[in-house]
């Protein structure tokens, strides 16, 4: 019988005892970083963690029954996702597409994470600056209720009769009545907002307006009367309005960032459109850039010709006093 080199010996030693380490590691880790095991496929806590991580400031009551309802549906995810790689659908045309979709979408989400994580945070001036010029959000505060009624018509074919109605009306009720006469398709309803939840361009007009007067807000294929029903103030001082305020100067200048930085990209790139898509890019590079307007001027434009929400308001306010 040949004798066994005495390197190859000491190798196979060495390997017996390395799996035996690996093997008693394997014991020793914490049995706390595996929730649940679903067939040989493993949920681990860090899961569960990621998951709970989008829905914060959770008690720890909540969170344990989130943590349950978490695990499983991931439990259920995993089997479905065993049984769909058994039938081979990650082969499928269609599976691989999405999953290169979502690759890409969470990759530039990550990007964009990383660019704002570079971003500064709002100085305690910025934040006195942005309380002071905005006192309908915060010092004069208030709690609006609004009676309104959505009509459900081409705004274009319908403003300059409701308009007129408008000047004659001396209630809701009455612009209501001349509606139904007129056969437009209308609903009515009564709604509380503060004045965060009112849309920002429109606050100074509701800010002004008086109990019992009328705005008028048109869209694309609807317009909005609403009426100042009753208000109360309700302002918030400067420490209770700084974290909103900080938020909403980060999510601004994190816009303002990400808009730089894809022109930056664009520019320095070499892109080709390609087929009917060439024509469009053509097309699109054709179109002079808009001249700046000052903030009032461009407030007041409308390409379509229709008057904007803020002009719309204005004339619905001036008409019923």
């Amino acid at each position: 019988m040949r004798k066994q080199p005495t390197f190859v010996v000491l190798s196979l030693t060495a390997c017996a005892l390395l799996l035996g380490a690996c093997s008693e590691e394997s014991k020793e880790k914490p049995a706390s970083q595996v929730a649940a095991k679903v067939n040989k496929e493993e949920i681990s806590v860090h899961q569960i963690n990621q998951q709970l991580a989008r829905t914060p400031n959770l008690t720890p009551e909540q969170a344990k029954e989130a943590s349950r309802q978490v695990l499983t549906r991931l439990v259920d995810q995993e089997l479905m996702v065993q049984q769909a790689g058994e039938s081979k659908l990650d082969r499928d045309p269609r599976t691989v597409q999405a999953i290169d979709a979502a690759r890409r979408e969470i990759l530039a989400r990550a990007y964009l994470d990383k660019l704002a994580g570079a971003l500064p945070k709002p100085s305690e001036q910025d934040i006195k600056d942005y309380y002071a010029k905005h006192p309908a959000l915060f010092a004069e505060r208030r709690i609006y209720n609004f009676n309104e009624i959505v009509i459900r018509a081409n705004p274009q074919e319908v403003l300059p009769r409701l308009q007129e109605q408008l000047g004659k009306a001396k209630s809701l009720a009455e612009v209501g009545d001349w509606l139904k006469q007129q056969k437009l398709p209308m609903s009515a309803n009564n709604a509380t907002k503060a004045a965060e939840q009112l849309p920002m361009e429109l606050l100074p007009r509701f800010h002004q307006m008086k109990e019992g007067q009328i705005g008028m807000i048109p869209s694309r294929d609807s317009i909005l009367l609403i009426q100042l029903a009753a208000s109360r103030p309700e302002p918030m001082d400067e420490k209770a309005a700084t974290p909103f305020i900080q938020q909403f100067l980060f999510n601004q200048r994190k816009v303002e960032a990400v808009d730089k930085e894809l022109k930056s990209l664009r520019d320095k790139a070499k892109i080709e459109y390609v087929g009917e898509f060439a024509q469009l890019a053509k097309a699109d590079a054709a179109e002079p850039a808009p001249a700046e307007k000052p903030a009032e001027a461009v407030e007041k434009s409308d390409k379509t010709g229709q008057p904007t929400a803020t002009e719309s308001i204005d004339k619905g306010i001036a008409g019923l006093k």
